[in-house]
């Protein structure tokens, strides 16, 4: 298989993630991207899946898998990523602001430093930048408030061996498209997992996505389960035990409830009128009683209502506009006909000594005294005859007087005073008539009863009552003074509504009589249930709401769970097994196991099955299969598989980007930690790699075995400050240091002394002078050990480099006898032991120190070029 169809499996994800749901798709890119996800994660897978199957009002957004994402998508393919700088970091841990931490465009750069002094730092942010299958989180300073909360770094690189542009990064928390070409190591990358006891698995990059997603795909289907349970368990008691008729249009409704169903019909049952409440209260209560009896009552009722119906269209019939019109123009008329008369009598009786003669109280009189005349004296009124005499004061009258009688009489006969006096008579029996007939309301005993059934016709009754009373008592008045009218309109009669009463409870009055029968019985029941099931509306549609949004969550909950299946991802998870584990990755992954553990692991990679139908690879003993690798591989053997393991991943890709390593050997001992600095050094030969490391004997094999193979090194130290960690230095510590480094460094360290030589600080030069010749002697030992031993024997290393005995016989007389001297005067010049009191010699002049160091130099290149020499 062509290293072309390798890089093919990415492809393979991106393509199959196109066919799934948006929640599968978001799912792979968190995997792509950061590995396992927590509860929170899942959570938001499940409101995803929700969201995707129709459920509103779900903010979060799905976040597709893209090449952006997936750690294979470099910038330009087929191009190398070199790293050559970070810069300008801030928001990660202590890190100290201003530092530039260089790396070698060729060989190996080796970042070493102590524990706490921003190792971790700076591999956290190539972890998070780069490719990392546990990129992990970088926390801000903890003890800065004002420390910034993104962490961010300028990182410098070359793309195909040509510099780029720095990309000013900032943690989205996904890796860069360029940087994911670049590929860190730790530990908990490691492409091995143990499971329990007694199973260890590779899981090559890619391979383990689908198994990832399947676990996921568990986790979101375990806990749409786990809702769907719930909300199975959550039916409200109305509807699994139910109090409403399954024969009412409200039981048949509410039985019926789907996750579809619209309850707009529902609603509008509820509000029953109060005719409706009336008749379920009777309903109720006659239901309850002896039917017949209940019969009969609702007949009086009915007669009761009638005759209501007929007082009420009496009263209104005679405070009606036509009546009461008509008594209004009899009072018009009789008050017309009397002026008419009043006039005539004014007329006729221009000259009377007194006024009001012919007006109504003087008619009064003069009736009367025709009424004594002729039916007490029994006389004609006025007598004409000469013995006549006032029928008041018995005077008798003069001729003059009679005539006036007369001439009164005759007035009184006369046509006007007739008319008058019909007019008077007609309005007097009409008026006598209405109000002989008051309008009295509490007449109207059976309003009452219809205040609680009806109470809306019972005000409209009392409406017109007392319209009718007030335009009664209205037209009386006008008609006695002949004043102004004013009466209000009658409202709309309720008579039919009464009328229409009586006839509902007459028929009520005999379906009562029927229930004395089954049937009949059986039909006002239903009548009854129709209405006491909507009366309980206002307490069933609450519910039956929450009954049809339970309903419709378990809908999209079936469909959420339709799509959990996990065949699918089984069947990509089988396609990828095809194409990754192949005899070829098979024979390099034997090639990396021999170069890291030689034959003390002989182990294979084997098919075993897997979860949800995802292949596993296990690693498997050559020697006994069955055995439990996961008790028998040492936890350094297990670090040496998994780098085994990566270090064949990265063969397979097309490009040769950086690697790198963070603390690789912080498990292993010496045998397996050597074996990793020769697997290292040897692909520091085609590739950039980065290694950061605390562990000095590991960077000792680094720089023996990168000095003897000739390949570049590059080292450089961290420490910390006052201004916090990851203060980059371009020298190691001293005690890493080798020889060529020591010397550079004392060089330095004399001139520096010099100038306290020249300002006559006597002091402060002898306290230096002391310093050097004591670091100077530590060099002599480190050159004989590095240089004249040719490492043959290295101090608290379990092992002897037997391969470059031979060269120690390069070792010549005058080599040792130098040795000795230097040595000698570096130990006469160290406080290493209290130097007698007597003593007291100055220290060495400033040449003389410089050429003291000078000597080592020629020493240790004079003994390497005759090494060189021996085969």
């Amino acid at each position: 298989m062509s290293s072309a169809k390798l890089k093919s499996v990415a492809e393979m994800i991106l393509a199959w993630s196109a066919t799934r749901p948006a929640w599968q798709q978001d799912a792979l890119r968190r995997i792509v991207v950061g590995g396992a996800l927590d509860a929170a994660g899942i959570a938001e897978l499940v409101q995803l899946c929700k969201k995707g199957c129709g459920a509103p009002d779900i903010a979060l957004s799905p976040i597709p898998l893209s090449p952006a994402h997936f750690p294979a998508a470099a910038a330009v393919r087929g191009q190398d990523i070199v790293l050559t700088t970070i810069a300008d970091v801030e928001g990660v841990n202590r890190l100290a602001a201003g530092q530039e931490l260089l790396f070698a465009a060729q060989g190996i750069t080796v970042v070493y430093g102590d524990n706490g002094v921003g190792k971790s730092g700076y591999s956290r942010i190539l972890k998070r930048a780069c490719r990392a299958r546990f990129p992990g989180e970088i926390l801000p300073n903890a003890f800065d408030p004002m420390a910034p909360e993104q962490a961010c770094a300028t990182i410098a690189y070359m793309a195909g061996g040509i510099p780029a542009a720095p990309i000013a990064w900032r943690d989205e928390g996904t890796p860069h498209s360029v940087l994911a070409a670049v590929s860190v190591f730790d530990r908990d990358s490691g492409q091995v997992h143990v499971q329990g006891k007694n199973e260890v698995a590779f899981r090559p990059f890619g391979l383990d996505i689908p198994d990832d997603l399947a676990a996921l795909t568990v986790a979101v289907k375990e806990a749409l389960t786990s809702e769907q349970a719930r909300l199975e368990g959550a039916r409200d008691g109305a509807f699994t035990q139910p109090t409403f008729s399954a024969e009412t249009a409200v039981g048949k409704f509410l039985r019926a409830l789907s996750a579809n169903t619209d309850l707009a019909p529902l609603e509008a049952l509820e509000t029953l009128t109060s005719e409706e409440e009336g008749k379920l209260q009777r309903l109720n209560a006659d239901l309850l009683r002896d039917p017949l009896k209940a019969s009969e009552e609702q007949r009086i009722l009915a007669g009761s209502l009638t005759r209501l119906a007929n007082d009420l269209a009496a009263v209104l019939a005679r405070t009606a506009d036509s009546p009461l019109s008509h008594l209004l123009l009899l009072s018009d008329e009789a008050r017309s006909k009397r002026a008419a008369a009043v006039l005539a009598a004014e007329t006729a009786f221009a000259g009377a000594a007194m006024p009001g003669v012919g007006e109504a109280t003087w008619r009064a009189l003069w009736d009367a005294a025709r009424r004594y005349s002729s039916e007490v004296a029994g006389k004609s009124f006025p007598h004409p005859g000469s013995d006549a005499v006032c029928v008041l004061c018995h005077q008798p009258l003069s001729e003059a007087a009679g005539r006036r009688m007369s001439a009164f009489e005759a007035f009184v006969k006369a046509d006007t005073e007739r008319q008058a006096k019909e007019a008077e008579a007609a309005l007097a029996e009409c008026y006598q008539e209405l109000l002989a007939k008051p309008v009295k309301i509490s007449g109207f005993s059976v309003r009452q009863q219809l205040v609680v059934r009806k109470p809306d016709l019972a005000r409209s009754i009392l409406r017109c009552l007392a319209a009718a009373r007030l335009r009664r008592a209205s037209a009386l008045a006008s008609a006695m003074t002949g004043g102004e009218v004013h009466m209000p309109e009658l409202p709309p009669s309720p008579e039919a509504a009464i009328r229409q009463l009586a006839s509902e409870a007459l028929v009520y009055a005999n379906e009562l009589a029927e229930v004395a029968s089954l049937e009949g019985r059986k039909r006002l029941e239903h009548e009854r249930d129709e209405l006491r099931d909507r009366a309980a509306l206002a307490e069933l549609l609450p519910k039956a709401r929450t009954e049809v949004a339970r309903l419709a969550s378990l809908a999209l909950l079936k469909k959420c769970l339709s799509e959990t299946a996990t065949n699918a991802i089984t069947g990509l998870g089988n396609s990828i097994a095809d194409e990754v584990i192949t005899p070829r990755v098979r024979d390099r992954f034997q090639e990396e196991i021999q170069k890291l553990a030689a034959s003390r692991v002989r182990v294979d990679i084997v098919r075993s099955g897997g979860k949800y139908g995802s292949p596993h690879y296990q690693i498997r003993l050559f020697a006994n299969e069955k055995a439990r690798v996961g008790e028998v591989l040492s936890e350094g053997e297990q670090t040496c598989v998994a780098l085994a393991a990566f270090l064949t991943e990265m063969a397979t890709s097309a490009d040769r980007s950086t690697l790198v390593f963070d603390d690789p050997v912080s498990s292993l001992d010496h045998r397996w930690r050597h074996k990793v600095a020769e697997r290292l050094i040897e692909e520091a030969g085609v590739r950039q790699v980065i290694v950061f490391t605390h562990d000095l004997i590991f960077l000792n094999d680094l720089q023996s075995l990168a000095l003897e193979n000739g390949v570049p090194l590059s080292a450089f130290s961290l420490r910390q400050s006052a201004d916090g960690a990851g203060i980059v230095s371009t020298d190691l510590p001293w005690i890493a240091a080798k020889v060529p480094e020591r010397v550079d460094n004392l060089e330095k360290e004399a001139c520096a002394a010099k100038i306290l030589f020249d300002t006559q600080d006597d002091a402060g030069y002898a306290e230096a002078v002391a310093k050097i010749y004591n670091r100077l002697r530590s060099t002599w030992e480190r050159a004989l050990e590095d240089v004249a031993f040719c490492g043959v024997v290295t101090r608290h290393r379990d092992y002897i480099n037997s391969k470059d005995l031979m060269k120690v016989t390069a070792l010549e007389e005058p080599d040792v006898k130098l040795f000795q001297a230097g040595y000698k005067k570096c130990c006469d010049q160290t406080n290493a032991h209290d130097p007698s009191r007597g003593r007291n010699a100055p220290s060495p002049p400033p040449d003389e120190v410089l050429a003291d160091i000078g000597q080592l130099r020629p020493w240790v290149d004079g003994i390497r070029s005759r090494q060189k020499a021996i085969k």
